[in-house]
């Protein structure tokens, strides 16, 4: 039940594209820092045609209204959210672990039962954040404030890991429901009010943006339905000042995951892209998720259709200083990052600190750098020696990330950039051992008309296990790739 509810949500967040939207041409989409990937540190003309520092033309204010805290409403989705998956799994699926009792609860509280669970790898990395993100909106959609509605969003899982099955609780459910749930839920939140608010301000699309807005956000739309707000205007979505910037790319590419040859053994296969930018304003760096950024790769003739997705959101930004030739900020962002791909699976949540540099030369021409480094609180990787449980083949560790990106434009027309994502992390569930992570991908893009790009990347996935026990080999996966497609972007 809940892999239909997140497989619809990734379908409709592919299709926002077709929501009422204003074109841009490609130069404008270099003008956004991209090397930072969640902070728009430039000037906001170059986007929007007008000075810097003044609102979207959408915008009627800038003071946030207060809203209404509705307690019983809020607890009660919370509870239902708890309650109809309970339900399904105990009548409809007759799940064995279903079959709660009271003292399983109490049984639950103690510090040792807590331990690692044997779900499959997509269970974990993607219906857990999912099922996190009901919890998170149930309070968000009320009322209640990010802090407050991460509370809830921990609870909700840990009332859950101890008070919704018979089995153990799990430590890798509550890091993942909590986490991704928290990441998934304001930018779900964040997304439906900018559709909302554009929505406000353009009553011919008042109808679509509402279908839009609730099927990102069904919790925010279930509560707009109660309250009498649907296709109607409201101050709190009306004074969204928010910007989203999207490029969607379609094309071919060229991988191979057995002898790392793409050009004598590789295969053939299609590709597309999605890649969204989120800001509230260039200004807004104190705010968690004022700014996020989103990656979503798709592909066909591989292991799996969702290749990659890679989420880098906001927490506290600070300005260091600024020159006459460039900016330096530095960034505290949550991170999370999943490849699913021939050679192997990887799915981890970290928490990371980006230093910022903008460098520009006579308006038309920049060179953006991040260099990040940060703590990956919860990674899990394959381990083709281990079968835990019934179906577990992957290992959970921690450890550390470091990430590195740099960014070239050219006359607003070509843009060369080249991004760097690594990590080790040792396993704290599975066999002994450790990990090394590479993600490298080098790309240029060049306008061609108007809001069309051509662009051409390579890249070279690879993910080194190391062991402690000889009777378990070391092993070096490798996924080199080409691809070449178009792209097309636009401002909503």
């Amino acid at each position: 039940m809940m892999k239909i509810l997140h497989d619809c949500f990734l379908v409709i967040f592919c299709l926002l594209a077709n929501l009422t939207a204003e074109a841009q041409h490609f130069y404008p989409l270099t003008g956004i820092d991209t090397t930072v990937q969640l902070l728009d540190t430039t000037k906001r003309w170059t986007w929007l045609t007008q000075e810097p520092d003044t609102l979207p033309k959408f915008a009627r204010s800038t003071k946030e209204p207060k809203r209404e805290k509705k307690f019983l409403r809020a607890g009660s989705e919370w509870f239902l959210a708890q309650a109809f998956p309970a339900l399904f799994n105990r009548f409809i699926t007759k799940d064995p672990y279903s079959y709660i009792t009271f003292k399983n609860f109490i049984d639950h509280q103690r510090f040792s039962a807590w331990d690692w669970d044997d779900n499959q790898f997509t269970t974990n990395q993607i219906d857990h954040p999912y099922h996190g993100q009901l919890y998170f909106n149930a309070f968000r959609s009320n009322g209640y404030s990010f802090y407050k509605s991460s509370m809830a969003t921990f609870a909700g899982s840990y009332i859950w890991e101890t008070a919704g099955e018979t089995q153990h609780p799990s430590i890798n459910d509550l890091v993942n429901t909590t986490f991704g749930g928290i990441v998934l839920g304001e930018m779900t939140h964040r997304l439906a009010r900018n559709i909302l608010g554009r929505a406000s301000r353009n009553r011919k699309a008042m109808v679509s943006n509402e279908i839009g807005a609730f099927f990102i956000n069904p919790v925010n739309g279930l509560n707009r339905l109660l309250d009498g707000k649907w296709g109607k205007v409201d101050s709190y979505n009306a004074v969204d000042s928010s910007s989203i910037w999207a490029e969607v790319n379609i094309g071919v590419r060229r991988f191979d995951a057995q002898e790392g040859d793409i050009l004598e053994k590789g295969k053939n296969g299609s590709y597309g892209r999605l890649r969204l930018w989120y800001s509230n304003g260039p200004e807004n760096i104190k705010r968690p998720f004022d700014q996020f950024y989103v990656n979503l790769e798709l592909g066909r003739g591989d292991s799996s259709f969702i290749n990659a997705v890679n989420v880098h959101a906001l927490l506290y930004g600070n300005k260091f200083f600024k020159t006459k030739t460039g900016s330096h900020y530095g960034i505290l962002s949550a991170n999370y990052d999943f490849y699913n791909n021939d050679a192997f699976f990887y799915g981890a949540q970290s928490l990371t600190y980006n230093w910022n540099s903008e460098f520009r030369y006579k308006k038309l021409n920049r060179l953006n750098m991040s260099l990040g480094v940060g703590a990956v609180l919860l990674a899990a990787v394959p381990d083709p020696y281990l079968l835990y449980g019934a179906s577990r083949n992957y290992n959970y560790g921690s450890g550390a990330s470091y990430r590195y990106r740099a960014e070239l434009s050219v006359l607003r027309r070509l843009l060369i950039s080249g991004d760097y994502n690594g990590g080790v992390f040792f396993t704290i569930s599975g066999n002994e051992s450790y990990y090394i992570l590479h993600a490298a991908t080098l790309e240029a893009s060049l306008r061609i008309v108007k809001n069309f790009s051509i662009n051409v990347s390579s890249g070279y996935f690879a993910l080194e296990g190391h062991f402690e026990e000889e009777q378990y080999p070391d092993f070096n996966r490798k996924f080199p790739f080409g691809r070449l497609s178009i792209g097309y972007n636009v401002r909503f």
